[in-house]
């Protein structure tokens, strides 16, 4: 909701946020028939036995975390808006001193993460809701004199977002999809007065956003994002809508991101990979376009700044082997010094107050779930805002990981973290093996909530994989899986199983293989490509057939998704989708799949799923299906990942510590 460099917290607390309802209660027990826990009837449940209702108070410690995510600051008092989670969503709350009660503001069904003052008094906030997971999110404006919420675009089958308000705080600028569905036009808006809202520019594609405001308003920045290797900078004028480019051209394949106006509005301040294979935070010099790098001396992404009100002081952070730094830069002098204190792990959502010189962000990592803290930059205090709750989880039990390195089939290293169980459980440790998603993403050291169950409990390692493709290792690295280098990084899984079977406490005959969305057509290929070598796999919204995916997918992201995949409409591409597509290589499968699929996906249709369903259900060997009607590219409601998990625990302890082990030696 704020600008564009801050990232968005909708998944962080959908994952972290538990909460037990009346729908999982368990069901009556009769004499012929133990008690268990009843699907709601949104559920669609296919081969999944029944859940003993015993599961529910087992596993209970490790479902009732909750999450907190800064959402913005109060534009004139030292206290902010979080996004946390008392029910079955997160919801919007006041917090209004640091270690303060939360004062819950929203009460929707639906998840609300993100929120953003009115930056002159206060006196109202805008807010994004979609229906069911659909991610087609309408802008709200919530009145806090009488607690009401208006709705301020279509109210249709379209996605809005990306608000960004204006210098003087009369207006904002967002995206959104209202004109035909698939391109991300820029609007302008009193939100005061809806009927004020105007279409600004009419753009194609739908990687459009804008980042800032000019300090006189009379300019927006504006972003194309094309793929994570290549985007560019406009500048647009906001009385007549024409675009000028600032940085970025068809032919190069340099990225942009955060774009900035300076407090004097003579330059930018970017992040840019030009010239490096990480991102440099640089600024741009608005009257001879020259770049100069702030951070050269960094071999780190720069992922997210933010400037302070005044034009002083830059907050950013960078990712540093996948844990967090945060820095403050004197913007005079363009020196930079790291902040002490702040807690280890991924720090995200950085934000100046608008009249105070204290920057807020929150923090993640294996020990904690999500919280927000501040620092002083005149100070150097470090404050901490969020004390969320663990669920009776002691912090110091909890697993951190170990940073694991193994030469992958080309000799390349790949990398990863693992996470031990206690020295408790003694002998061969079975293996889950979770790819993350993207395939862009990059697996971090954050808070694993319910996955601590099974190293805690049932003495499972895990695995979290850093495959080619995955950002924060250099844009050489993320390149390395493109096109019809797809399947390559599979076989660094493959490496990976290798690595497993050479470890004396690992057990490498018990390896279960997990992830969503990108991280859902990984476990499929594995499954496929590797079905001797693992016991069972979980499938969360991935992919089954990038043709099928790319056809289907929503038309504002398809473009997006052929420049990462490839073009399904070029010949040659769709016959290396049909020969690598998990679906047409399913009759590989012997063993057990559990597959996990939201029924209003934008992303990964449910249709992906249910055709792999069927397909391996032909092969004879168990298939469990779990589909909620209400949920879209995962399940964010705490109700319907409840009964995920019970499920999922269920699968794991049948198929993974139960498998039987081969005589012979692991081929």
């Amino acid at each position: 909701m704020r600008r564009s460099s801050r990232r968005l917290l909708a998944a962080t607390l959908a994952l972290a946020t538990p909460l037990a309802l009346a729908a999982q209660n368990p069901a009556p027990a009769t004499p012929a028939t133990p008690a268990t826990i009843a699907p709601g009837e949104n559920l669609v449940v296919d081969g999944i036995p029944p859940i003993p209702a015993s599961v529910a108070a087992e596993v209970r410690r490790y479902t009732e975390s909750r999450a907190a995510g800064l959402a913005d600051w109060h534009p004139t008092r030292r206290e902010m808006l979080i996004a946390t989670r008392f029910g079955n969503t997160p919801q919007i709350h006041r917090l209004a001193m640091p270690m303060g009660a939360r004062t819950q503001l929203t009460f929707f069904d639906e998840p609300i993460t993100d929120a953003s003052y009115e930056p002159r008094t206060g006196r109202f906030f805008i807010f994004s809701k979609d229906v069911g997971g659909n991610e087609f999110g309408q802008l709200y404006r919530y009145d806090l004199a009488d607690g009401r919420s208006t709705l301020l675009t279509d109210g249709g089958r379209t996605q809005n977002g990306n608000v960004v308000w204006s210098t003087r705080g009369d207006r904002i600028a967002y995206s959104s999809t209202r004109r035909n569905g698939s391109d991300r036009d820029v609007y302008v808006m009193d939100p005061t007065n809806p009927r004020s809202d105007r279409r600004l520019l009419e753009v194609q594609g739908g990687g459009w956003f804008v980042t800032d405001w000019s300090p006189d308003d009379r300019q927006l920045l504006l972003g194309e994002f094309l793929s994570v290797n290549q985007s560019r900078i406009y500048l647009v004028d906001v009385a007549s809508g024409r675009r000028t480019p600032l940085l970025g051209t068809e032919r190069d394949t340099v990225a942009y991101g955060g774009a900035r106006f300076s407090r004097d509005g003579r330059g930018v301040y970017i992040t840019t990979d030009a010239g490096s294979e990480f991102q440099r935070l640089a600024y741009v010099d608005l009257a001879t376009r020259r770049v100069t790098p702030l951070t050269a001396d960094i071999d780190w992404d720069v992922e997210e700044f933010d400037l302070s009100r005044d034009g002083r002081t830059i907050a950013f952070v960078t990712n540093e082997a996948g844990a967090s730094r945060l820095y403050l830069m004197d913007t005079g002098t363009r020196r930079a010094r790291p902040v002490a204190g702040v807690p280890t792990g991924v720090v995200s959502g950085v934000l100046w107050h608008r009249s105070r010189p204290e920057v807020a962000f929150s923090v993640s990592s294996a020990r904690s779930p999500n919280d927000v803290y501040s620092v002083n930059a005149a100070g150097g205090a470090v404050t901490r805002w969020t004390e969320s709750e663990l669920g009776g989880l002691p912090a110091a039990q909890l697993a951190e990981p170990t940073l694991v390195r193994w030469k992958s089939f080309d000799g390349r290293e790949i990398t990863g973290f693992y996470y031990r169980p206690p020295r408790r459980f003694t002998g061969k440790r079975p293996v889950v093996v979770n790819i993350h998603g993207g395939p862009e993403g990059q697996s971090r050291p954050v808070f694993l909530g319910r996955t601590n169950y099974y190293l805690e409990e049932l003495g499972v390692a895990v695995i979290f994989p850093n495959v080619r493709g995955s950002t924060g290792y250099g844009k050489t690295f993320v390149k390395l899986d493109n096109g019809m280098k797809r399947e390559e990084s599979v076989k660094d899984i493959g490496a990976l199983l290798d690595w497993i079977a050479q470890q004396p406490e690992l057990d490498a005959s018990r390896v279960m293989v997990t992830g969503g969305s990108y991280g859902g057509y990984m476990t499929l290929a594995v499954a496929t490509n590797y079905n001797t070598r693992i016991c069972c796999s979980v499938d969360v919204v991935g992919v089954s057939n990038f043709n099928t995916f790319l056809q289907n997918t929503e038309s504002y992201r398809r473009d997006l998704r052929r420049v990462e995949y490839g073009d399904e409409r070029d010949p040659a591409m769709h016959d290396f989708f049909e020969r690598i597509a998990p679906l047409n290589n399913a009759g590989k499968i012997s063993k057990p799949l559990f597959v996990v699929q939201g029924g209003n996906d934008p992303r990964v249709p449910r249709t992906e799923a249910e055709q792999m369903v069927a397909r391996v259900k032909q092969n004879g060997s168990p298939v469990w299906y779990l589909m909620a009607k209400d949920e879209g590219h995962g399940f964010r409601k705490k109700n319907n990942a409840d009964f995920q998990f019970y499920a999922t625990v269920g699968f794991v302890r049948r198929y993974l510590l139960e498998a039987e082990r081969p005589t012979a030696a692991v081929p």
